[in-house]
């Protein structure tokens, strides 16, 4: 019988867990086992996929023979580009089309049982808490979850003293949820919560939220929803001294 013959989940939580079989697969085929799956990836070879299976297996195979294939299949042809390119930007293409793979996987299911609008956004929330396997093969997953743990350490000290620091300041981010595992991510979302619950927007007014972006004003010291002061994660990643727009304005009026 084919490997790829699998059963059909109907519900959230079963598309769910077929999808994080499949997914910690073809992690450990990109991680742990990335000798053995380098090596099955022959560029003498025809054009070969890489499965990842409900039971946390991975394969490397011929394209399914059936057109239309049964499920969705992954991107053809990996083993074509591994000569071709430094080991570890081959595996991050891999990872990405896997990734892709996965989401049609999942979306495949719920079209065919009929997942509605809640479903199917229920799904997603599901899938989207969990790193995808382009983050974690390429080591984006721990470094947003270190740079998140970094972030809170010094805001917290920050808040806790009345003296300014005396090294040069930098803007300060409170970064959505971290794409980590489930246990590590809680951890640190009741770490901020705990620290920063109390925490007003100085624009708005409103309360600190885990799932929002936050930057801090290097001169008053006040915290400011992203979206209030017109400033995206990305561009305060270049940013190295924010002044609010009232601490802006202030200077501007001085003679």
């Amino acid at each position: 019988m084919d490997s790829r013959t699998q059963y059909n989940p109907r519900t959230v939580e079963e598309v769910f867990r077929d999808f994080k079989g499949r997914r910690a697969g073809l992690i450990k085929a990109l991680t742990t086992d990335v000798e053995d799956f380098y090596n099955q990836c022959d560029p003498e070879k025809e054009n070969l996929c890489l499965y990842g299976f409900p039971s946390e297996q991975w394969e490397v195979n011929l394209p399914a023979e059936e057109v239309p294939p049964e499920l969705p299949e992954p991107v053809l042809g990996i083993n074509f580009a591994r000569d071709g390119m430094q080991d570890k930007d081959w595996l991050s293409l891999v990872a990405v089309h896997s990734d892709s793979w996965l989401i049609a996987i999942a979306y495949y299911f719920g079209a065919r049982f009929g997942f509605d609008k809640s479903d199917r956004k229920r799904l997603f929330n599901m899938i989207n808490e969990l790193p995808s396997i382009f983050e974690v093969v390429t080591g984006a997953a721990k470094k947003q979850v270190k740079e998140k743990s970094s972030g809170l350490n010094h805001s917290g000290s920050k808040s806790k003293s009345n003296s300014k620091a005396q090294r040069a300041p930098e803007p300060q981010v409170k970064q959505a949820k971290a794409l980590e595992p489930k246990d590590e991510e809680e951890e640190l979302e009741e770490e901020d919560e705990d620290e920063h619950g109390d925490t007003l927007c100085g624009a708005c007014g409103e309360n600190y939220g885990t799932d929002e972006f936050w930057i801090c004003c290097d001169i008053c010291e006040k915290w400011f929803h992203g979206k209030c002061v017109k400033i995206t994660p990305a561009r305060a990643e270049h940013i190295k001294q924010y002044k609010c727009p009232s601490c802006s304005n202030n200077k501007r009026a001085r003679p």
